[in-house]
């Protein structure tokens, strides 16, 4: 399956490269431009993207005459401002962007939304390798070298939440959160143990970092 390819239009060169560089880091390929007007004449040329983020106060173009580019070439948008005012809000969702996000943010938001809007959109790619295992997100499978493993659902829930963020520390409580509920009252320990099972099944004792008084990492090097 294709990696999703992710538009993102924004003009302070700072977020810009912090964004695209977490992106990245999780799998999806990016393109970065920082002028509305150049953006507008890129997409003539090369529109197969899966989503836009788009910053809506641009030198060329804003955002909002940027849109009506994305929807000639049916690109969802989640816009990425500094806008605060609900009147702008209110603006891009009628128009009918997916999402609309106000800096700053965490990138683990950003990262969710972004996985939200493909989902809804059915655009996400649900199929995530790493080395020589595979997770298929739809049927819910873990496979390593071609040999189907044996996941429990919630050993599942936490090594597909790793995977999805690779190279990112995912603390236990968002775990808890995402999969447990917010309801959940037990011992975070519960995680630890999961963690545990899977380092053991898949071999990756040294591949999922134990963060000291953060949480659990996926670490996969570049070659």
């Amino acid at each position: 399956m294709t990696t999703n390819r992710i538009l993102i239009v924004e003009d302070d060169k700072g977020i810009s490269d912090t964004v695209a560089l977490n992106l990245r880091y999780v799998g999806y390929a990016c393109v970065v431009i920082n002028n509305g007007d150049t953006a507008a004449d890129y997409l003539e040329e090369d529109h197969s993207f899966d989503l836009a983020l788009l910053d809506i106060m641009l030198p060329g173009a804003d955002g909002f005459e940027l849109f009506a580019h994305m929807e000639k070439y049916n690109i969802p948008v989640i816009y990425m401002t500094a806008k605060t005012d609900s009147e702008s809000e209110v603006k891009g969702l009628k128009d009918g962007a997916e999402d609309y996000i106000v800096k700053p943010f965490e990138i683990i938001t950003l990262l969710v939304r972004i996985e939200k809007v493909l989902e809804r959109t059915g655009r996400l790619n649900r199929v995530y390798r790493y080395s020589d295992i595979t997770v298929d997100i739809m049927n819910r499978t873990v496979t390593k070298c071609g040999v189907l493993i044996d996941f429990p659902p919630l050993e599942f829930d936490v090594f597909a939440i790793l995977i999805k963020n690779k190279n990112r520390t995912i603390s236990r409580e968002y775990l808890l959160n995402e999969i447990w509920g917010q309801e959940y009252f037990g011992d975070t320990r519960t995680v630890d143990v999961r963690i545990a099972n899977i380092r053991k099944k898949l071999g990756l004792t040294d591949e999922i970092r134990t963060i000291s008084k953060a949480g659990y990492r996926l670490e996969e090097h570049k070659k």
